[in-house]
């Protein structure tokens, strides 16, 4: 069973994609303050991080700066996952150099979203 963490400031889709990854028996922790993000990374276990780019307190960015005191770069790259309404070539240049994936909102086609999420 996959342990997911979900940060993302907008209750609605947090709460959605919560239930989403629930019903396909997945281990869900949500937040939508990237600094309480940061504190459960550091010390719980998760496969699969899927975080806003924006979010009120700090920038996902700025978690995944916080998430090398425990990740190499190459588990950066394959633990999380970007989501954004804000995309931009520096936003996908940015996220390139973490060799994170990165998923438009609101999402096109939201069965291969979650199948990005959770690859």
């Amino acid at each position: 069973m996959k342990n997911i963490l979900i940060i993302e400031d907008e209750i609605l889709i947090q709460q959605s994609l919560k239930k989403l990854f629930e019903r396909r028996g997945f281990i869900v922790d949500v937040s939508a303050s990237g600094k309480l993000a940061i504190d459960y990374i550091l010390n719980k276990n998760y496969d699969r991080i899927i975080c806003d780019l924006m979010l009120q307190d700090i920038s996902g960015f700025d978690v995944i700066e916080e998430s090398k005191k425990r990740f190499s770069p190459s588990e950066i790259g394959s633990k999380f996952v970007i989501m954004t309404a804000y995309n931009s070539p520096q936003v996908l240049s940015r996220a390139n150099a973490y060799q994170c994936k990165l998923l438009n909102k609101p999402f096109d086609n939201l069965e291969e979203a979650l199948r990005i999420m959770t690859e």
